[in-house]
């Protein structure tokens, strides 16, 4: 089926709002889900409006809540997402690290007792068309066990990174730190088709192509030991620094069972303009951009993300029939 972004946003809004979630709640996650849908990233779009629906029904997430905020030091704004969803949680840091890294070069947010935090490369290029770079972490529940181990501690833990370039799109890096995003697991067991070698192992260790041995399993580092290294620092950062549930303390985003999955996120927004003094460190960033793309094989980080995107709103998604009838069924 294809759809408008509109009417595939006010798709998801209806449907959350029947299932126990406030309308303002309700238009931040679906803005966040069309955007992924657009993006690409279907694994994070309609794939997750079940899971999000029944977990609000049952209070696994709460979705009436509205989550605070307060700044403890002039670079820290801390927010409390009250076991809600994290795209209101993220609006906040939107909206108020801005002017906090303009008025010191630098700012932090960290948002604790989270939920999914969805396309993260979406959040921290809202960042980047303001003229600023963003770091962002954020941890998942645990799917990945240290490189040599067997028992899951870290979730997929994915790290984005965004850069304004004069005139252009930002750049954006956004990843998993598994090899492949879990989402991607999730999409092919709900299609009921395998995945490919090397994503995942199953439960006693041993590779698997098969979808729901990956779901029960674990997932295997990208760039093994180094990755599995950089998911504990994302880890660190995340949940350490902002006192939410570490990935093995956490209940899945994919099932209303148990509690809340508390989860932590930290974004980092620096304002480029007084890093380097006498420089213009925006128009350095523009020259490396133009350098990478004098190859005619390279294609800069995001800008696939953002072709879609602008093909989408024209265009509109296309989407599966039987997804469709699934959602319109919650």
């Amino acid at each position: 089926m294809l759809l408008s972004l509109s009417d595939s946003r006010q798709l998801i809004v209806d449907v959350l709002v029947r299932n126990n979630v406030s309308a303002e709640n309700a238009a931040s996650v679906a803005t966040a889900l069309i955007a992924a849908e657009a993006s690409g990233q279907g694994g994070h779009g309609f794939r997750r409006v079940e899971a999000y629906a029944t977990q609000a029904r049952s209070g696994k997430v709460d979705g009436q809540v509205t989550p605070t905020f307060s700044r403890p030091a002039p670079g820290i704004l801390a927010i409390d997402a009250a076991h809600g969803y994290a795209y209101p949680a993220i609006d906040i840091a939107v909206a108020e690290l801005p002017d906090m890294a303009r008025s010191q070069g630098i700012a932090m947010a960290t948002i604790r007792r989270s939920h999914h935090a969805g396309v993260m490369g979406l959040t921290v290029e809202r960042f980047a068309q303001q003229g600023l770079l963003a770091i962002m972490a954020a941890n998942a529940p645990a799917a990945m066990a240290p490189w040599g181990g067997v028992r899951p501690m870290y979730g997929t833990n994915p790290l984005a990174f965004a850069a304004p370039v004069q005139g252009k799109a930002p750049i954006v890096v956004d990843m998993a730190l598994s090899k492949v995003a879990r989402g991607k697991i999730m999409a092919a067991r709900q299609k009921g088709v395998d995945i490919p070698e090397g994503w995942a192992l199953d439960r006693d260790g041993n590779p698997t192509t098969n979808a729901n041995a990956a779901m029960d399993g674990t997932m295997i580092p990208a760039g093994d030991a180094k990755g599995a290294a950089l998911a504990l620092m994302v880890e660190i950062l995340a949940a350490g620094l902002s006192a939410a549930n570490f990935s093995h303390e956490a209940t899945s985003l994919f099932d209303d069972k148990g509690a809340p999955p508390a989860l932590g996120h930290t974004i980092i927004a620096i304002d480029p303009k007084n890093t380097a003094p006498g420089f213009d460190p925006l128009a350095r960033i523009y020259h490396l951009a133009e350098e990478i793309a004098l190859d005619p094989g390279v294609r800069l980080p995001g800008r696939r993300g953002q072709a879609l995107r602008d093909k989408a709103a024209s265009e509109g998604i296309e989407v599966e029939d039987d997804l469709i009838a699934l959602v319109k069924s919650l």
